[in-house]
C-alpha cells in the first residue's frame, strides 16, 4: 500500500481563525479573490448554527514558507506554514465575519461582509437598512465577537433595546439569551482539514484537488506560478494586482490602464509576460524554471531559480508597460474593433499583445509596421477563434515559428505568412460563408463583419452616420446608438411560417442601423420597408450602401431561404474588404503609385478610367462591346508604354464599384471575376500578351476597384474580336485615348519601335 500524501488534522473555527489572523495559514494566489454573495455567506452561518457538515479544508504544507498574501486586507506576524488549496471562500466568509474585516472582492474593491441574526426563531439574513432599524435583529453579528462589548453585556444591550419596542416575557427573554449563546458559540465549531504533504508537486495537488471538488475551479499552471511569485516575488504578484485592479476605473490622477477592450486578470498579464520572456504558451515547463529546475539534470538550483525570475521581471515590466499597453490598444481600433462589446475572445486580445511585445523587444519592428502587421495578425485570429481551442499549445507552436529569425523583416514574413496560410481563398469563399451560417450573438464572424464595416468606414444602413461613430465606447446611452435589424422582420417571418428563433435570428437577417429607425420598420416586409427607407439616399450613396450591407440585387423580393446564402457571400467579400484596409502600403509591390492618386490625377496616356467590363447601365444587362472597349484599352497600353486601367471608376474619376459587374460573373465575387477578365483577354490577344497583365483589386473610398497594369509588350499586340469572324485589329494608347491603327500606320508604329 502506498503513503497517503496527506495528513487529517481537526480544528476548531477558532484555531482556524487565530491561525489566519497570525499568518500560520496563508492565502496563496491559487484561486480567484473572494466571489461569494452576501447570500451564501448567511447560508453558511445557518448550516454550521443548524449542526450541519459544511464541507472538508485542503491545505499544502508551505516548505518555502516566505511571505504569501493573507485572508483580509492587513498584514500578519507570521510566515505561512500552510496554504489553502480548497476552502479558500468559506474560510474567507468566516474570518471576514467573525474578525469584522473587509476582503478583497473579484474588482479589487473591498468591502464588509454584513450578515444579521434575529434570536427569536434563529433566521440569518443580509443585512440592509430595514434590518438595521428592526430591533428585533442583531444587525450585524461580527460584533458579537470582534466588538467591544463582551458577550453577556451584548446580550444585554440587545435585551433591553428589544423590550423598548414590545414587551418580553422572562422565558422568551433565556429563550433569545440561549440562541445568542448558540451563536457565539460558533467559534467553537469543529472542522477536518487535509494536510498535502510539501514533497509533492503542483499537478499532484491540483489532482487532489479535482478529485475531491469536482464542482471547483480546475487549477492550472498560472494559478501556481502566482504561488510562486508569492513567495519568491510577491513585489511581482502585487504589481500584477495593482495593473489589472488600476484596468477597470478610469483615473483622473493620471497615465493608467484603464480602457474600453479588455479587463485583464493577474493570471492573464503573466501569461503575456511569460509569453514574452519565455516564448512559452504552456506553463508547465516554466513553473518548473521558476523553482530553479534544470530541465536537463531534473536538479534544482537557487541560483538558477534567480536566474528564471530575473527574466521574469524583465518580460512583466515590459508587459505593464503603460506606453506599450496603449500603443497595442491601438492596434485594435487599426483592426477595425472598437471596443469590449466587439471582443469574442480575450485570449486572441492577449496573444496578439505577446506578439506585439516580441516584435517591439526582441526584433525592434518600427512602430507603424508593428501595429499593421499586429492589426491583420488579430483580425486573423479573431476571426478564426484561432485561440478557442487549445489555446495555450496553439500560441506556443506560434511563437516556436520565430525561433532562429532575427530581423524585422523575418518577424513580419513569418506572421504575414501565418495570415495567407490561414486566410485562403477557400476560407473566404467556402469556410467563411458557412461559418456565417449561425444565429450565435457573439460569433466572431460578425463581429469581424462589424469590424470590416469600421475599416472600410461604412455608413449605417439608411443613415449618415458612420458604423465606427456608433460604435464609439464613449456613447453611453439608454438605448445603444446602433441596433441590429431583422433585414426579414420577426413578424413578418412568423406570417411566412417561420417561426424558430435559429431561423430567425441568423446573423444573415441582421443588418446595422440606428434605433429610431429599428423601432418604425417594426415587423414590415422588406418589400414595403426598403423603397421607403432608400429613398433617403442618392444613386451612388444607396450603392454603396447595398455594398457595405451585404445585400443582394433585388434582395427585398427573394425568399427568405433565397436570401440568407446569398448574404452570406457579400458579407464573407466586405469581411475580406475590410482585412484587405490592413496593409503595409497602399503602393504596389513594384512600386506603382497608389490608385487613389491615380485617380486625382485624372486620365492620361498611362491612365484610363472605366465605368464596367460587361454591364451596361442604360439596358442592365451584359453588353460585348463595352468587353471590347475594355479589350482594346489592354492592347493600347501594351503596344504603348503601359499603363494601368481602373475598372469600376467612372469617367469623372469617381470609384463606383464592380458591383454591378459582379452579377454577371460565376460565383459573383472578385475571383470570379478576376477569372472572367482573363479568359476575356486570352480569347482576344493571347496568353503570352496576357502574361504581361496584373490585375488587383484595391478598394478606395468603400467601393472595390479592379486596377489592370499592364506592361510594354515585346511584340505587337493585336485584338482577335471574339468569334473570329474579322481580321485582328491593332490599338494604342495615344494621349488620353486608345487609337485604332491602319495597316500602313502599323508598319510605321512598328518600324519606329
Amino acid at each position: 500500500m502506498r503513503a497517503t500524501v496527506f495528513k487529517e488534522v481537526n480544528y476548531s473555527l477558532s484555531k482556524l481563525i487565530e491561525d489566519i489572523d497570525v499568518g500560520e495559514i496563508g492565502l496563496p494566489d491559487i484561486q480567484r479573490p473572494f466571489v461569494w454573495s452576501k447570500a451564501k455567506v448567511r447560508d453558511l452561518f445557518d448550516s454550521m448554527y443548524s449542526g450541519f457538515p459544511v464541507g472538508y479544508l485542503l491545505f499544502w504544507a508551505n516548505v518555502n514558507a516566505a511571505g504569501t498574501r493573507q485572508i483580509g486586507v492587513g498584514g500578519k506576524q507570521a510566515v505561512p506554514r500552510l496554504l489553502i488549496v480548497d476552502g479558500q471562500q468559506r474560510l474567507t466568509s468566516l474570518y471576514a465575519v467573525l474578525k469584522d474585516v473587509p476582503v478583497v472582492t473579484e474588482d479589487y474593491s473591498q468591502i464588509k461582509v454584513g450578515i444579521a441574526f434575529r434570536p427569536r426563531d434563529q433566521l440569518f439574513a443580509v443585512t440592509d437598512a430595514a434590518i438595521e432599524r428592526d430591533p428585533e435583529y442583531i444587525a450585524d453579528i461580527s460584533q458579537l465577537w470582534a466588538g467591544e462589548l463582551s458577550r453577556n453585556r451584548f446580550v444585554r444591550e440587545f435585551l433591553t433595546l428589544l423590550k423598548g419596542s414590545r414587551e418580553v416575557s422572562d422565558d422568551e427573554e433565556d429563550l433569545l439569551t440561549e440562541a445568542i449563546d448558540r451563536l457565539y458559540d460558533l467559534q467553537s465549531y469543529p472542522f477536518t482539514a487535509l494536510e498535502l504533504s510539501g514533497a509533492i508537486d503542483e499537478e499532484k495537488v491540483a489532482e487532489v484537488f479535482v478529485r475531491i471538488n469536482s464542482k471547483g475551479v480546475t487549477l492550472n499552471q498560472a494559478d501556481f506560478i502566482l504561488t510562486l511569485m508569492s513567495v519568491w516575488w510577491d513585489e511581482g504578484r502585487a504589481q500584477l494586482e495593482s495593473f489589472s485592479r488600476a484596468s477597470r476605473l478610469p483615473s483622473a490622477d493620471g497615465p493608467s490602464p484603464f480602457n474600453h477592450f479588455i479587463k485583464p486578470d493577474p493570471d492573464q498579464l503573466l501569461r503575456v509576460a511569460i509569453g514574452l520572456g519565455f516564448r512559452r504558451g504552456q506553463l508547465r515547463a516554466v513553473y518548473s524554471l521558476l523553482r530553479g529546475r534544470d530541465l536537463e539534470t531534473e536538479q534544482y538550483s537557487d541560483q538558477r531559480r534567480e536566474e528564471q525570475f530575473d527574466r521574469l521581471r524583465s518580460s512583466q515590466e515590459a508587459t505593464l508597460n503603460l506606453t506599450s499597453w496603449h500603443e497595442f490598444l491601438k492596434v485594435l481600433v487599426r483592426a477595425g474593433f472598437r471596443g469590449e462589446g466587439m471582443i469574442t475572445s480575450q485570449n486572441a486580445v492577449l496573444y496578439a499583445y505577446v506578439f506585439y511585445l516580441v516584435g517591439k523587444r526582441d526584433f525592434s519592428v518600427e512602430s507603424s509596421q508593428l501595429r499593421e502587421v499586429i492589426a491583420r495578425w488579430f483580425f486573423m485570429a479573431a476571426l478564426t477563434g484561432r485561440y478557442s481551442s487549445s489555446p495555450e499549445s496553439r500560441v506556443e507552436s506560434d511563437l516556436a515559428l520565430l525561433r532562429g529569425k532575427t530581423t524585422p523583416e523575418e518577424f513580419i514574413a513569418t506572421l504575414d505568412q501565418v495570415v495567407d496560410d490561414t486566410l485562403t481563398q477557400d476560407y473566404w469563399q467556402i469556410t467563411l460563408p458557412n461559418a456565417l451560417a449561425t444565429s450565435a450573438a457573439r460569433s466572431p464572424t460578425l463581429y469581424a463583419y462589424y469590424a470590416a464595416l469600421n475599416l472600410v468606414n461604412a455608413r449605417v444602413l439608411f443613415s449618415k452616420m458612420r458604423v465606427t461613430e456608433l460604435f464609439d465606447p464613449a456613447l453611453k446611452t439608454k438605448k445603444a446608438a446602433v441596433e441590429r435589424h431583422h433585414l426579414f422582420p420577426r413578424a413578418h417571418l412568423k406570417k411566412l411560417g417561420i417561426e424558430s428563433l435559429k431561423d430567425v435570428n441568423q446573423i444573415a437577417n441582421y443588418a446595422l442601423v440606428e434605433w429610431p429607425d429599428n423601432t418604425a420598420i417594426s415587423g414590415a416586409s422588406p418589400e414595403i420597408y426598403w423603397p421607403k427607407y432608400a429613398g433617403r439616399h442618392g444613386d451612388s450613396e444607396l450603392q454603396e450602401m447595398r455594398r457595405w450591407h451585404a445585400l443582394p440585387p433585388g434582395w427585398e423580393e427573394m425568399t427568405y431561404e433565397q436570401f440568407l446564402p446569398a448574404r452570406r457571400q457579400l458579407m464573407a467579400r466586405v469581411i475580406r474588404d475590410g482585412f484587405n484596409k490592413l496593409q503595409l502600403s497602399d503602393e504596389t509591390e513594384d512600386g506603382a503609385l497608389p490608385v487613389d492618386q491615380l485617380i486625382a490625377a485624372g486620365e492620361t496616356e498611362h491612365v484610363e478610367f472605366k465605368a464596367a467590363a460587361r454591364f451596361n447601365q442604360h439596358t442592365g444587362e451584359r453588353d460585348p462591346k463595352i468587353e471590347l472597349v475594355i479589350v482594346k484599352t489592354v492592347a493600347g497600353f501594351a503596344n504603348g508604354k503601359g499603363g494601368t486601367l481602373l475598372i469600376g471608376v467612372n469617367d469623372a474619376g469617381h470609384a463606383i464599384g464592380l458591383d454591378e459587374d459582379l452579377t454577371l460573373v460565376k460565383k459573383g465575387d472578385l475571383d470570379g471575376y478576376q477569372l472572367f477578365l482573363t479568359d476575356l483577354l486570352e480569347h482576344t490577344i493571347g496568353k503570352p500578351a496576357t502574361a504581361s497583365v496584373k490585375v488587383t483589386f484595391p478598394a478606395v473610398d468603400g467601393h472595390q476597384v479592379c486596377r489592370v497594369d499592364v506592361e510594354p509588350a515585346i511584340s505587337p499586340v493585336f485584338v482577335d474580336p471574339p468569334g473570329g469572324n474579322k481580321q485582328a485589329d491593332f490599338y494604342v494608347r495615344i494621349g488620353n485615348s486608345t487609337r485604332q491603327l491602319t495597316t500602313d500606320e502599323v508598319l510605321s508604329y512598328q518600324k519606329a519601335r
